[in-house]
């Protein structure tokens, strides 16, 4: 039998699958198939996820795993901040470390065990980086900058100011007021920056941030490859580093900042490191469901959920009990 996790952070929700349980690992076929089946809304297993964040081993050093992450449409991602926190956990449990490093497509990122944020709500901080600003990172062009950091580009929306930077993952930012935020702009314009377009040939993540107070930010996200999301942990790292860049007279550097979103809350620190950056991601790591499932069953084209055994935790009840009560702090 297999054991699949299904897990969230800020409810950015995934199913949680480890290959070194199989005698026979999945394909990279059979990983996409079975993302796009098991993430399905109205079809999938337990409401569907945002994606699936497959674990392997590592020989890298002081790694405890290598993390993949499938998102809903069956691409890849390059990293996923709230899906590294439960991977982080479920690492840490596995090997009883608390302290350690796993492994992503771009680099080897630092993970620790944080105090619970309440019983029952495990906290995980997570290294966001590398960073770059550079057109040819995330890629963009035809828009007349060689790096994007608070300009106005009409070509996307007027009046608006941009920031675009791979944190791995492509991003870009604008801080908007109210009546832009409460608008259908977002929507709009992280569909036309996903499909074939001049300026982001391989799509971006779009977010609109809010500054609710000097420490206290507020994310929405149109995520690249999946839509609308409760959070994207890449994200909220992203507009915490252009919120630092952008208002150096605060002092923002190395101070803990909360961001809020959709699906709770986060928190963040912006990090110099030499003439670059790293951000750290500090958030929950929840499990919702255990699932125990034979492996052949996996390697089905089309799985049948009625074979799935399905175990919930009540661990997101706390959770959601927790964000009612602090979610605003």
């Amino acid at each position: 039998m297999i054991q699949l996790q299904k897990v969230h952070g800020s409810q950015n929700k995934f199913f949680l699958l480890d290959q070194t349980q199989f005698q026979t690992p999945l394909s990279k076929g059979e990983l996409v198939n079975l993302t796009q089946q098991i993430t399905k809304p109205e079809s999938g297993l337990l409401n569907g996820a945002d994606g699936l964040l497959v674990v392997r081993n590592s020989d890298h050093a002081q790694t405890l795993g290598k993390m993949e992450v499938v998102n809903a449409d069956g691409s890849f991602a390059s990293m996923c901040g709230n899906g590294l926190r439960t991977v982080g956990r479920y690492l840490a449990q596995k090997y009883h470390k608390e302290t350690f490093k796993v492994e992503t497509i771009q680099s080897d990122l630092r993970v620790s065990c944080q105090p619970d944020w309440a019983q029952k709500v495990k906290a995980v901080s997570v290294e966001i980086s590398p960073v770059s600003f550079a057109a040819t990172a995330l890629p963009f062009t035809n828009l007349g900058y060689y790096e994007l950091i608070n300009q106005e580009v009409p070509e996307l929306a007027p009046k608006l100011k941009f920031s675009a930077v791979a944190v791995p993952n492509p991003h870009l930012i604008s801080f908007v007021s109210d009546d832009i935020f409460k608008s259908d702009l977002l929507a709009k314009l992280g569909a036309k920056l996903n499909q074939k377009n001049p300026f982001f040939p391989d799509g971006v993540n779009v977010s609109f941030a809010q500054v609710l107070s000097a420490h206290h930010l507020f994310v929405r996200t149109f995520e690249r490859g999946v839509g609308f999301t409760n959070a994207c942990g890449t994200a909220m790292s992203a507009a915490s580093l252009i919120y630092a860049l952008t208002c150096q007279s605060m002092n923002l550097f190395d101070k803990l900042l909360t961001v809020s979103n959709p699906g709770g809350f986060v928190q963040t620190k912006v990090h110099r490191r030499g003439h670059g950056y790293w951000i750290e991601l500090i958030g929950n790591a929840t499990i919702t469901h255990y699932i125990d499932v034979a492996e052949s069953e996996l390697h089905q084209k089309h799985p049948d959920f009625n074979n799935f055994k399905v175990t919930p935790t009540m661990e997101d009840e706390v959770y959601q009990e927790f964000i009612t009560t602090h979610g605003n702090n």
